[in-house]
Order: structure tokens, then sequence, then C-alpha cells
């Protein structure tokens, strides 16, 4: 959420528009006037301003788990509903539930797969307690707010995808291969002339302005390894 960078070949990021306060005395001025501004140099804050926050992880729907938990509740409420239903109106019970009841009246508890059932139903109730209370959505990373109404978050592929085209400008990298993570940007170059020492200098400038450039909430740490290319035969 930045102004581009005038970089050649690069991706360009469409500016911000920030909606400012209209003097009413001045009759010159548009209704709506579009500023865009640098991604490191947030709105000054004046008096009653909110300050630029850091915007949390987006928290994922969990459509799947919670799909899959509502058809099992759904149907084994139904089964129960049912059998009730039939008790009442004086027919046997399910064989299931007769079953599973002889079962656990007859088995101790420290049968084999008494100890098994258990171990499975804990170990699921842990998996729906983790997702639960942890934000999911691990391959969007989230980006600076400077509107406390308004939330954006870049991709980690396209996170990647902006710090290879930014190492390929740097002379002497032949290939790149990027691995964009939460904290951490794993930078594998290949140079074919040059002294890797230099290379790998002007990688870290490159690559360091780029990260500060993508306006992140988190800006991952980076690591740089140069090689060169291994002689065939």
């Amino acid at each position: 959420m930045s102004e581009p960078r005038s970089s050649e070949g690069t991706t360009r990021r469409l500016p911000v528009l920030d909606k400012s306060p209209q003097d009413p005395h001045d009759p010159h001025d548009p209704p709506d006037s579009q500023d865009p501004r640098e991604p490191h140099d947030p709105p000054d804050a004046g008096p009653g301003s909110a300050p630029t926050k850091r915007g949390g992880r987006f928290w994922s729907a969990r459509r799947v788990p919670a799909a899959v938990v509502a058809l099992l509740v759904l149907v084994l409420a139904g089964a129960l509903l049912y059998d009730v239903a039939a008790v009442r109106a004086h027919r046997p019970a399910l064989r299931a539930r007769r079953e599973l009841a002889r079962q656990l009246a007859e088995r101790p508890l420290d049968d084999t797969w008494v100890l098994v059932g258990a171990g499975v139903a804990a170990v699921l109730g842990l998996w729906l307690v983790l997702l639960a209370v942890t934000p999911g959505m691990r391959r969007v990373l989230p980006m600076r707010r400077t509107h406390p109404d308004v939330r954006a978050g870049l991709h980690r592929g396209a996170a990647a995808l902006v710090l290879r085209d930014r190492a390929m400008e740097v002379a002497g990298v032949q290939s790149v291969r990027v691995h964009a993570g939460r904290r951490k940007a794993d930078v594998h170059a290949v140079s074919h002339f040059r002294d890797l020492d230099d290379v790998r200098a002007d990688l870290d400038a490159v690559l360091g302005d780029a990260i500060r450039g993508l306006g992140l909430a988190r800006p991952p740490a980076l690591s740089v390894r140069v090689r060169r290319l291994g002689r065939k035969g």
C-alpha cells in the first residue's frame, strides 16, 4: 500500500488514496483530495489523530473443519433423537446403542480399545482447540495499518516474487531462488561473474530496501547465500 518504486522491470503498486478533512472556508478545494504518500512516511500525527498500527495476522474461517464437525454432530444428534423417539414409542433401541452400552459396561478402563478410543478422542479435541485459538492463514503477511478501518495483507508468494525480481537486477546474479516466510526471507543466488562478496553485499543492500518497501507490519529477517555455479563434467 505505497507509492510505486521507480526501478525498471519491477512490480508497481498502486498508491493509497488518503482522504484528509477539507477546510470549509476554502471554496477552491475539491471535495475529495487524493494524496499518495510514501510507505515509510505515514501522515503526520496531529492532535487527536490515531498513530500507525501494526497489523495483526489474519484469522482463517476454518470452513472445512467447521463443516466436518457440524456434519458429525448433525448425524450423531439425529441418530440419538431417532433412537430416543423409538424407545418412547415402545420400540427396541438401536442395535448399535445396545452394543455400545454393553461394551462400556463390560470392558475395564485399562482395556486396550478403551485407551485407544480415549486417545483418539483427546487428539481430536486438542486439534479442534488448536484450530480455535490459532489464526491460521500463514501464507498472508499482514501489512502496516495507516488507517484504523483498513487492513491489508501480502501473499508470501507475491513477496517472494518481488524480492526475486529485485535480486535479478544485481549485476553478476544468474539465478535466484527466494523463500519468503513470516519471520525470515531466505535468498539463494547463483553468480556467474564478479566476486561473491561483492554480489552478496549488493544483494543485502537491494533486498533490504525491497523488504522495507513492502510495507509489512513485521518485516522478515534477510538471509542471503551466494554461490558459484559448479562446472559440468
